[in-house]
């Protein structure tokens, strides 16, 4: 399904949100309080502009009675997403997001993937999977890069942790090329870079990569992932939490003009080995 299309089916899932709520005689805050959400979550669900999770829009049909036709729904459109179950939101919230603060820890965040790397990745992921599986997702993610190049672009920090540097995802050629792709990034100032030295040893968020979002009309929220899954925090407090782990990420990080010449260093490393392959 094209991505506005896709859009258009969650205008009209809160379209009738909005009608079956009302039919029902409960404010936004009295069906979110039943539903375990805020009234303002239910407030952007009606106007397409949040995506219910699949366990919110159960609750919803069993508060309105409704004979699952939200679960269906959401369903419907999850099976439809080129993203994995538990990630189709995030890429939604990405797309309004003002600011994204992303740690990655093994590979290169989604973001600044080229399609080489993408693909790289996704073979090694999914080895029995058709080509036109691998093509959609490498698009998908190539697609999402787009909110780097628009006019309203949000506020892109990344910090990289030195081992995504190093290891070769697709060949020493395909990793030069990616982490020439990040230096260009960072030097149009469209993500601001900064790497983690493999020296620092432990630090604050050792399970997996973290995505903070902040956005211009709702809440701030973050997104945990690690290889099978992923979970998006919406709760205040676990938030705050997740933002400290990532102000600790920051502070323990090379600037920068080193981060960035960390980055180039490596690139030209991985250059030379593939020039002698």
């Amino acid at each position: 399904m094209a991505r506005g299309k896709q859009q258009d089916a969650w205008v009209f899932f809160g379209e009738v949100l909005k009608e079956r709520r009302e039919a029902a005689g409960l404010t936004q805050e009295e069906l979110g309080g039943r539903v375990f959400v805020s009234g303002a979550y239910i407030g952007l669900f009606e106007q397409g502009i949040r995506k219910p999770q699949l366990d919110v829009a159960q609750r919803i049909d069993e508060i309105l009675q409704t004979g699952g036709i939200f679960e269906r729904t959401v369903r419907k459109l999850i099976n439809k997403s080129p993203y994995a179950s538990y990630f189709h939101a995030v890429a939604d919230l990405e797309a309004v997001a003002t600011k994204i603060c992303e740690f990655a820890p093994t590979v290169v965040a989604g973001l600044m993937q080229t399609g080489a790397y993408a693909r790289a990745v996704t073979v090694a992921t999914h080895p029995f999977a058709t080509e036109e599986f691998i093509e959609e997702r490498v698009t998908a993610r190539i697609d999402r890069a787009a909110v780097l190049r628009g006019p309203t672009r949000p506020e892109y920090w990344v910090v990289l942790h030195e081992n995504a540097l190093l290891t070769p995802v697709g060949g020493p050629s395909v990793m030069a090329a990616t982490l020439d792709h990040i230096t260009a990034l960072a030097r149009e100032r469209r993500a601001l870079v900064t790497v983690l030295p493999r020296s620092v040893g432990a630090h604050a968020f050792m399970t997996g990569s973290l995505k903070l979002m902040e956005f211009e009309d709702q809440p701030p929220t973050a997104y945990a992932e690690t290889g099978f899954s992923g979970t998006l925090l919406d709760d205040p407090a676990v938030v705050k939490q997740a933002q400290r782990a990532y102000d600790l990420l920051r502070v323990a990080t090379l600037s920068p003009e080193a981060s960035l010449a960390l980055i180039e260093s490596a690139a030209e490393d991985h250059r030379r080995c593939a020039s002698t392959t």
